[in-house]
């Protein structure tokens, strides 16, 4: 049943999020408005910083939160796992390539940001409580007139809520919890559903004071780990910097477990993970920016041009210097086998050898199904291993598993296992060396610095509060969705539920989880880029209107 989910969920996202026209849309987007607007990114950095600081703050301003909380709140929607197991993920699939394409999709993606959130402030709407509720869904019906348009993408929020900001973070969380404490997932998901309860049952103004007070505390703890590896690591830092432009356009070679990786591999999972790291044109940042108190809708929008560059320019970058410098993103390591990324061929097959790798990659990266015979039949173990004569390959997370043990339960097998098309039943487990990727790549790469393995809990502690502050923020999200789809009534079960997935999602497949979020964050994007297309033209008369008000000394109110 899981595999049928897992291929009916690639198959989605192969004609969406991995599709080959999707990374062009939505860096095409964010360079078209980067050119339209005048390089915003770069011309109004200062002096988003400005407003942030709280310099322009007026407690009169109509709204929930100052710039300040608005802004950590969107950033502990975006800082979480994207940052820690997303570009672990990342590079694990396209290699360091793929971290230049995640810059790329930040850069272009601050004029998104600017855009989406200007007009999300200026057609937000008050709530029957009171709060103000806010997102692509008021402009596009209100500023589109396209109430169809704002239902979809209501409905996809609240789909994204699970798919994005709940099921990936509380699987990162338990899986590195585990790697790090022993505590058992069904532990780390029921704890943290209830404190997560704890929190959203509060609203924005909880949920603001929480991030406002967890992101700066988050940010810190995990640049100290990152530094501890850099330094240990500093001969690697040059190199590995390099290797991200020098394969940017070519693609990764292989090297060491890593197969290898083509242009298109890494151009696809950079600009895709980018997405899910600082959600620029996903239309979710907007709906917490609309809760700031700001009589400037511009001003609000300035604030989040800050959000990609910090999400992603700085700390994801900082993540994949670790990985990369460590070397860990090319080695093999002792893990379980997720079944969902468990392959066994038939014949021999050696990363060593480059006509054996030529085969694997053509099957595992250009999808030539052709290129290698899966193996169908009877394995005979001895104590959980295969006789040395077995010619067959086990792959396991794209590269060619080794010291591989296979279990039922506890006990190692002795006796026969039925193999069909590559698969292994369901009862039958599996642990060996292999490369790892997403939260657990990340992890390991922590260990290569001066904290040696106690690195590792920096890295879970870090992951914790990443991922549990992007869960705070998306239960906000969802509920805005959920005013907006069927009224303030409906937004209590929606929570329930919404703390019910959390804690099942700590003791559910990884790759499956991923794969969820990944359709998730397109069926958002998509319509989201499609309405700020539409009403480009109203918010360069907005930008124009600020400055002209700035100018001239004048409030700088952005007229409706």
């Amino acid at each position: 049943m899981l595999d049928s989910l897992n291929n009916l969920l690639l198959s989605i996202d192969g004609l969406l999020g991995s599709s080959a026209w999707f990374p062009f849309v939505l860096l095409g987007v964010g360079l078209f408005f980067t050119i339209y607007l005048g390089f915003p990114q770069i011309r109004y950095f200062k002096h988003a910083w400005q407003v942030v600081s709280g310099k322009y703050d007026d407690e009169k301003d109509p709204g929930d939160t100052s710039h300040l909380q608005a802004l950590s709140t969107a950033l502990s929607g975006t800082i979480g796992t994207g940052n820690i197991g997303g570009v672990g993920l990342a590079i694990f699939i396209g290699g360091p390539a793929a971290l230049f394409w995640m810059w790329m999709t930040a850069f272009f993606g601050m004029a998104t940001k600017l855009v989406e959130v200007s007009l999300s402030h200026k057609y937000r709407v008050k709530a029957d409580n009171g709060t103000m509720a806010g997102g692509p869904m008021y402009y596009m019906e209100k500023g589109l007139n396209m109430r169809w348009l704002a239902i979809f993408f209501a409905g996809a929020t609240v789909i994204s809520a699970f798919g994005t900001g709940n099921l990936p973070q509380s699987n990162n969380i338990a899986i590195s919890v585990l790697a790090t404490t022993g505590i058992p997932p069904v532990v780390t998901g029921g704890v943290l559903a209830i404190l997560l309860a704890m929190v959203i049952v509060g609203g924005i103004k909880r949920i603001a004071k929480v991030a406002a007070a967890i992101v700066p505390t988050m940010a810190i703890l995990y640049l100290i780990g990152a530094l501890g590896v850099l330094i240990a690591n500093i001969g690697n830092v040059v190199p590995a910097f390099i290797s991200v432009f020098a394969d940017a356009f070519t693609g990764s070679a292989a090297t060491g477990g890593f197969l290898g990786a083509t242009f298109a591999y890494a151009f696809n999972r950079g600009v895709n993970r980018g997405l899910f790291s600082n959600e620029a044109g996903q239309g979710s940042a907007p709906i917490a920016h609309a809760s700031a108190k700001a009589d400037e809708h511009v001003s609000e929008g300035m604030v989040s041009l800050l959000e990609p560059f910090l999400d992603t320019l700085v700390i994801c970058t900082i993540t994949g210097l670790v990985i990369l410098a460590s070397g860990a993103w090319s080695m093999k390591f002792e893990n379980d086998f997720q079944q969902s990324d468990l392959l066994i061929l038939n014949g021999n097959y050696s990363e060593t050898v480059e006509a054996d790798r030529e085969a694997l990659v053509d099957y595992l990266v250009r999808g030539n199904t052709a290129a290698v015979e899966l193996f169908s039949g009877t394995l005979v173990l001895v104590d959980g291993k295969l006789p040395d004569d077995q010619a067959i390959t086990i792959m396991h997370a794209r590269s060619v598993a080794e010291e591989v043990v296979f279990m039922r339960g506890s006990e190692a097998i002795t006796g026969s296992v039925e193999i069909t098309n590559g698969l292994v039943a369901p009862d039958v487990s599996v642990r060996g060396q292999s490369l790892i990727h997403s939260a657990a790549l990340t992890t390991q790469a922590f260990n290569f610095g001066i904290f040696g393995d106690k690195g590792q809990y920096i890295v879970a502690f870090s992951l914790v509060l990443f991922a549990f502050s992007t869960s705070i923020a998306w239960s906000y999200y969802g509920d805005r969705a959920i005013i907006y789809l069927f009224g303030f009534s409906w937004v209590m079960p929606f929570r329930i539920v919404y703390c019910l997935g959390f804690f099942l999602a700590a003791i559910t497949d990884t790759t499956i989880i991923w794969n969820i979020a990944a359709v998730g964050i397109v069926v958002m994007t998509l319509p989201n880029l499609f309405a700020i297309f539409m009403m480009r033209k109203q918010v360069k008369s907005m930008i124009s209107a600020y400055w002209e008000a700035r100018k001239s000394g004048a409030d700088p109110a952005t007229p409706d």
